[in-house]
């Protein structure tokens, strides 16, 4: 069972080409926190560097998504800036 989902947002950066011309590409990478969190962390980022490399993509998102009960939303909740293993810069997004 998939325990991720990917997301491919494209969109022209010039109105006046619309999708013949230069585009902008974001990958989100859904994942949900199902293990230590450091683990579903280097994976995701793993697997969002990844599919961002196949696909071309300028900018790369990770969203994890922390289902246990026993943590706090203030500690569930955050951003930063990670380094994916092939040194692109990754925003990494606590939920």
């Amino acid at each position: 069972a998939r325990k991720r989902t990917d997301l491919f947002l494209e969109w022209p950066t010039s109105e006046a080409q619309g999708f013949l011309g230069p585009l902008q590409r974001v990958v989100l990478e859904l994942k949900l926190v199902r293990q230590a969190p450091e683990a579903a962390l280097q994976q995701g980022l793993q697997q969002t560097d990844d599919y961002a490399q196949r696909v071309g993509a300028d900018e790369a998102h990770l969203l994890l998504f922390d289902r246990r009960t026993d943590q706090s939303w203030e500690a569930r909740i955050w951003q930063r800036q990670e380094s994916a293993p092939s040194g692109r810069v990754v925003g990494v997004w606590g939920l």
